[in-house]
């Protein structure tokens, strides 16, 4: 028969797992001597904090600030500011490989996909708009800023593709008030799934005040 573990193993385990981050961190100074003596800066596996490993550099481009310390947060937004997905991402990747599996994901949801989507220039890729639109996407707002094609230039000053851009503007606002008003720019919460329940939690907070609106403006 099976020892079980015992109530004092159980709870000295976490202690024990952060006793060994700490010294992966401590010990050996690997990442320390490729940064210096070989120049690498992308160090594979790279721990920012002893007590949050999970966490990531984000890269914005901002002037102010050009390095943000977290994981990166997709967020999908509808009609009317419902949030209808999000995903704490354990890793960042290139924003174009995001957008075919959202519009996968409304498909799920909803049987049907999007009308439109609009997303920043970061998730264009040709490949992604016909993929998308053969998945039965009518209108895709996603600006290519590098073509040279006088006819997609043309296209993205067609009306419909300056409103659906607005409209992606629009959502950078929604991000704003996730941050402010329910707490996202900083996770109170230990660990990533702490991570994943706090974002959770404000989006749902979030959700039932934009849900409360539109049933009031529509008495």
């Amino acid at each position: 028969m099976r020892d079980l573990p015992s109530r004092r193993q159980v709870q000295v385990k976490p202690f024990r797992e952060i006793l060994e981050t700490m010294g992966a961190c401590t010990t050996g100074n690997t990442e320390t001597k490729a940064r210096v003596f070989q120049g690498i800066t992308q160090y594979p596996n790279k721990i920012l904090s002893v007590f949050e490993p999970h966490t990531e550099i984000i890269r914005k481009g901002k002037t102010s600030k050009p390095n943000e310390f977290g994981n990166l947060v997709k967020v999908q937004e509808a009609e009317n500011q419902i949030i209808t997905h999000y995903e704490v991402l354990a890793e960042r990747p290139v924003d174009s490989r995001l957008l075919v599996s959202a519009v996968e994901q409304h498909q799920r949801q909803f049987g049907r996909p999007p009308r439109m989507v609009a997303a920043d220039t970061g998730f264009y890729s040709l490949r992604n708009e016909r993929t998308i639109q053969a998945m039965g996407v009518r209108r895709v707002a996603v600006p290519s800023l590098s073509t040279k094609s006088s006819e997609r230039r043309k296209l993205q000053r067609t009306r419909w593709f300056r409103l659906g851009q607005r409209w992606r503007t629009g959502c950078e606002g929604r991000i704003s008030v996730l941050k402010r008003r329910h707490g996202l720019s900083r996770c109170r919460y230990r660990g990533f799934e702490g991570m994943q329940r706090w974002v959770g939690l404000g989006i749902i907070a979030d959700n039932i005040i934009q849900i409360g609106r539109c049933l009031a403006a529509r008495a």
